[in-house]
């Protein structure tokens, strides 16, 4: 005897021996269960249409938490961001050194301790100037020069127009890939390339927000919240900051 699975086809396989059993002219409610019943009805569109109308209402958002990791390049940064159209702030940890970010319209700020800062220490320039330069520079507000590359790189995770269109894209050809749950939230899952091209789990509930990506070539897992939720931006006080005027030291 084959042994039925457990889980979902455990309780598919149950739920149609039910509906058979059922008595000529009973009505046995639950027989034919629709997953999207009662949900904002993305889960009945074509993937593309899915893709696009989240993508269109995350880009509609004021607001978002974008937690998890990313891999870029060599690198794997893990981050903790809270995002808005004019700004953002949180956490970002890259080979075990972890800064924060803040940016307050066009102006960035960087927030780390002092080893970081030293991580560049004696690097083809002077040790003893590169060792007080990051004395100076731990624990404060650090204003990121626009001119600094370093502002390019870093200001992407702060920008949440670049960030979201770089991340909610999958590859390849789409399809629906079935029902989930995410933080209690029913969802529709989508792939691309069977999931080669990345997988993204929208919400069922409310309006459709993309709630999870894994994203393709394993090059990290996000998960997003507090859609809409607005928080208070401001740049740091006078004696938390500290204005470097020029390039900043290697890290």
């Amino acid at each position: 005897m084959t042994p039925i699975r457990q889980g979902r086809n455990h309780s598919a396989a149950l739920a149609s021996a039910m509906c058979a059993l059922a008595v000529t002219g009973t009505v046995l409610t639950g027989c034919a269960e629709d997953p999207n019943e009662g949900t904002n009805g993305v889960g009945r569109l074509p993937a593309e249409k899915i893709q696009a109308k989240t993508r269109s209402v995350a880009e509609s958002a004021g607001a978002v938490r974008v937690h998890g990791n990313v891999v870029s390049g060599e690198r794997t940064y893990a981050l903790d961001m809270r995002l808005k159209d004019d700004g953002g702030e949180g956490s970002v940890t890259s080979e075990g050194a972890t800064f924060r970010l803040l940016r307050v319209g066009e102006q960035l700020f960087l927030k780390a301790d002092a080893e970081f800062w030293s991580h560049g220490a004696g690097q083809g320039g002077d040790g003893e100037a590169d060792a007080a330069a990051a004395s100076k520079l731990g624990g404060k507000f650090v204003k990121v020069p626009q001119g600094d590359p370093s502002y390019k790189k870093f200001s992407g995770f702060t920008d949440k127009g670049v960030l979201l269109d770089g991340l909610l894209t999958l590859h390849g050809k789409l399809a629906t890939d079935g029902h989930d749950e995410q933080a209690g939230i029913r969802t529709i899952r989508i792939s691309g390339d069977k999931g080669s091209g990345g997988t993204l789990e929208v919400s069922l509930e409310g309006k459709p927000y993309p709630l999870r990506l894994e994203r393709a070539g394993g090059a990290g897992t996000l998960t997003f919240s507090a859609w809409g939720q607005d928080f208070s931006l401001k740049e740091p006080e006078k004696n938390e900051t500290v204005d470097y005027g020029r390039q900043l030291p290697a890290s």
